[in-house]
């Protein structure tokens, strides 16, 4: 009846806790536990609770299970037969993917061959889960296919944090392709819901971009943001034989692959913003041929530096696109010049989107 009533009062305590004994086998993990840890099962060992994506087997027995900082909480607590601290990084699964948690754990020994660990700072864990959550519904955010109004098309969308603040966007209005892109002020949680709401709000309904854009700058106006937010975008359709354009401060031109070399198209408006009274958006269009390779870029492709300081700029982008023979080459060929140029952690959101024209 104890052991009854004491794991019944484990079950209700908000800090998560997790019994385990000397082979890394849990007796008992609580209902906090649990929601940290949603996997399906509530015994086995500690890498099969915590879903763990080292183990394939138990903890401990798989080569991915080499260093794991979580058995060895619970070894070095059972050895030294005192309580352990740890800081514990941990690649677990999740319904839609393998992600990284990070947390404390201290371990105690509670007697009978078993140690109790308990997660300190569960609220963490409980945010990197929910921007993993946000992560995987920005994902679903992206363009789906790789056709739209008869023009193939391939993009790259690379984040620097967990969320992003890029947006790219592929859709059919009156039979034919348009695309946008858009760069929004800030980084992490706050540009991802800022972008999140751009996705919300454009206009795809619009012949022209022009108007998606000022349909878009009236619906940010209402939500009375600060002049530290705003939001850059370049926006197109493709006819039959022309490209109507707009863009809304994107530093980063389009780029049109013709017969004879690269075309830099330059009309450019400030950002949506809250900076001015009023601000007008102009379409223009531009003539192109079969064959011919449009891109789109934000400015986390051109502002990449190398190890030098240098960056890759726009010539990068032209020069890659110069030998690519269709959109996806693009994508593919940019991606690993990309890669090539600088080894270190990004710094911005990378995004491009290219059409087989």
């Amino acid at each position: 009846m104890t052991e009854k009533y004491l794991r019944r009062m484990l079950d209700g305590v908000k800090v998560a806790v997790v019994a385990a004994d000397q082979n890394l086998k849990v007796s008992f993990a609580n209902s906090a536990f649990r929601t940290l840890f949603p996997t399906d099962g509530v015994r086995g060992s500690l890498g099969r609770l915590t879903g763990c994506a080292e183990c394939d087997r138990g903890c401990m027995e798989s080569a991915g299970c080499r260093g794991c900082a979580l058995s060895a909480a619970f070894e070095d607590a059972f050895l030294s037969n005192r309580e352990i601290s740890r800081r514990i990084y941990q690649r677990v699964r999740r319904g839609d993917g393998v992600h990284e948690v990070t947390y404390t754990l201290t371990v105690t020994p509670i007697g009978g061959g078993l140690c109790m660990g308990a997660v300190d700072d569960a609220l963490e864990l409980e945010i990197a889960r929910e921007l993993q959550t946000a992560k995987s519904i920005q994902q679903r955010l992206l363009p789906a296919g790789k056709w739209a109004g008869g023009k193939k098309y391939s993009y790259m969308y690379i984040p620097c944090r967990e969320i992003g603040g890029d947006l790219p966007d592929v859709y059919t209005v009156g039979g034919d392709a348009c695309g946008m892109i858009a760069d929004v002020s800030g980084k992490g949680v706050a540009a991802g819901m800022l972008s999140a709401f751009v996705k919300a709000a454009y206009d795809k309904s619009t012949l022209s971009p022009a108007q998606a854009i000022t349909n878009l700058s009236n619906k940010f106006r209402e939500l009375n943001l600060d002049e530290r937010n705003y939001v850059t975008v370049a926006a197109v359709r493709i006819g039959a034989d022309r490209i109507t354009y707009s863009m809304a401060g994107h530093n980063v031109p389009i780029l049109l692959k013709t017969g004879g070399g690269v075309t830099r198209i330059m009309l450019n408006s400030p950002p949506v913003s809250n900076w001015f009274d009023r601000t007008n958006y102009f379409d223009d269009s531009i003539g192109y041929e079969k064959g011919d390779i449009l891109v789109l870029l934000t400015d986390g492709v051109t502002e990449r530096r190398g190890s030098h300081g240098e960056m890759f700029g726009v010539d990068g982008a032209i020069k890659t696109l110069s030998y690519s023979k269709t959109a996806d080459d693009f994508i593919k060929n940019l991606e690993e010049n990309l890669r090539n140029f600088s080894p270190s952690p990004l710094n911005d959101d990378i995004t491009a989107v290219a059409f087989d024209l």
